[in-house]
Formats: structure tokens, sequence, C-alpha cells
């Protein structure tokens, strides 16, 4: 079996839902929790200031990562801090930390804890006969596939579906996968296409968000069609 471990881009930390969440007087669960000393879970807030997306990506990534419980599969790409896990408890000062640093190879302060923790990634799976890592993120710009190739090269992988897709297509269909349990095929990013047609619309379906949440909440058991319906994806 092939190790696989998902690389998770991160959720845009200057933007309105990112403001949302910060404001002094903001009193919704989530808001509260990130202006304690425990803060609150990096996946959860990323996914509170993405939306569709990042929860997609995330319940994507839990559901097919495969690997060691120690090594971990699913790691969140930040725009300061390299690669860290959706369990990572941050508060409001990082957050604001984050929106301060641009996704831009250029800039080293996002680069370099980027490789460093690619590097230390590759380290640990040193002793893994089959591994890959999948990027769920934009792949049109190199961002994130410029750093990442070059320390992963050929196991950096993505899923063609992908490729002509929006944010929100992306993450109806991440969370229509978890929903009927199938996993996408991957393919290498190096001398890939990243471009192409943009593919036929989603159709909408009831119930999806729904029936992810409760997978999640249920610690991964088999989704069932017996979930409440939701509008969402």
């Amino acid at each position: 079996m092939t190790t696989r471990i998902f690389l998770l881009s991160p959720a845009h930390c200057g933007g309105e839902r990112a403001q949302i969440v910060l404001r002094d007087r903001a009193e919704f669960d989530l808001a509260r929790r990130l202006r304690t000393r425990e803060g609150a879970p990096l996946g959860e807030v990323f996914s509170f200031m993405s939306g569709l997306y990042f929860r997609g990506k995330l319940a994507y990534a839990r559901c097919f990562a495969q690997t060691t419980t120690a090594l971990g599969g699913v790691r969140v790409i930040t725009p300061c801090q390299g690669l860290q896990s959706p369990d990572l408890r941050v508060g409001r000062a990082l957050i604001r930390r984050y929106a301060r640093v641009d996704i831009d190879p250029a800039d080293a302060r996002y680069r370099r804890p980027l490789l460093r923790d690619a590097r230390a990634l590759v380290d640990r799976l040193a002793d893994v006969s089959a591994w890959e890592v999948v990027l769920l993120g934009s792949v049109a710009s190199g961002k994130y596939v410029e750093p990442l190739i070059e320390v992963f090269g050929e196991r950096l992988v993505f899923p063609p579906d992908f490729i002509g897709r929006g944010d929100m297509s992306r993450g109806g269909l991440l969370l229509r996968c978890v929903s009927e349990g199938r996993e996408l095929s991957y393919a290498p990013l190096l001398n890939a296409s990243r471009r192409g047609r943009r593919p036929a619309r989603l159709v909408p379906q009831r119930g999806i968000l729904a029936r992810t949440e409760h997978w999640l909440r249920s610690g991964g058991e088999q989704l069932t069609s017996q979930a409440g319906p939701l509008r969402g994806a």
C-alpha cells in the first residue's frame, strides 16, 4: 500500500471572513475560542474563513490519507509556519501574523519554513518504500507547486479533476467524493499540464455537507444516505 499524505493550501487570512472571526465583539463560538488561551484548531479556523473549499479539502484528506498514526496524513500549508497539523491550536495573534505574509515563493517568510518542513517530511519517509504527497490546492500558479516540486519531485501529485475548476467547484467535488467513498485519481505534477477547459458544472445535491460533517463527528465511520438533508454543495 502506498503511504499517502495530503497537503492542503491555506485559507485567505486577510479576507472578510477572517475579519469577522477576529472581531473583538464577535460572540459566536469559534470567535470566542480564538480569544482564549487554548485557541481553536487550525483546520476549523481555516474552514470558517474559506468555507466550502477548505472544508471539502480537510474532509477528503482525512477520509483518504494512508499513513502511520505517528506520522499523520494531513498537513496544512501556512503562510509563515511551514506545514502544520490541522489540529494545531491557534489564536488571533497567529492568524493576524499569517495575514501579514503573502503566499509567494519569492517571500522568504513563506518559502523557508515550507521547504524546511517538506524536507523534514521526506526524511521521515526515508524508510517507506512507496509514498506520495497529494497537493489539494491551486496548481495553475507556482505558489505551491514551485517550492514543493523542489523537494518532492515526481512524488508530488494532484487530482487532474481539479484542472479548470474554481475553488467552490473543487470543494463541492471533494465533498461528493467523501460522501460516496470515492477517491480521485492522481497524477505527478512534475511536467504536468496544469491548465485546461472548465469541466461541466456539478449537479447540485442535497445532504452532502450534512453527511460529511456526520462522518467527521463519528470519527470516520461509513457514511450513509440517511443523513439529514441540507443545502450546501
